[in-house]
C-alpha cells in the first residue's frame, strides 16, 4: 500500500512539475525562433499555366487519334512516344539543376 502511495505522489508532483515548465512558455517568442510550417510556400518552378495544360492535352490527344486511325505508323507513334518517355526521364534531374543553381 505504501508503494502505490508512493507512485500517486510522484505522479502528481511530476505532473506540476510539467504544467510549470508549460506555464513558463512563452509562444510568441517560439515562433520567433523557429521557421513557421504554416502558410502557402513559393514553388521552386513556375507552374504551367491553364493554356499550356490545355495545348498538351490537345497535341497527345491529337497523337492518340493519328494513332488509332492510321495517318501515323507505329513506328512514328513509338519514335514520339519515346521521344515524350525520354523528355519525361531528363526532366527531373534538369529542372532540379536548375532550382539548384
Amino acid at each position: 500500500m505504501l508503494v502505490v502511495g508512493n507512485q500517486r505522489s510522484l505522479s502528481r508532483i511530476s505532473g506540476l512539475i510539467l504544467a510549470g515548465m508549460l506555464a513558463g512558455c512563452n509562444s510568441t517568442a517560439d515562433l520567433a525562433t523557429y521557421p513557421s510550417v504554416y502558410g502557402q510556400k513559393p514553388a521552386a518552378m513556375q507552374q504551367m499555366t491553364d493554356e499550356e495544360a490545355v495545348n498538351m492535352q490537345g497535341r497527345l490527344t491529337a497523337l492518340a487519334a493519328q494513332r488509332r486511325s492510321g495517318a501515323i505508323s507505329e513506328a512514328e507513334y513509338q519514335r514520339r512516344l519515346k521521344e515524350l518517355q525520354l523528355l519525361a526521364e531528363q526532366h527531373g534531374p534538369e529542372a532540379l539543376k536548375q532550382i539548384e543553381n
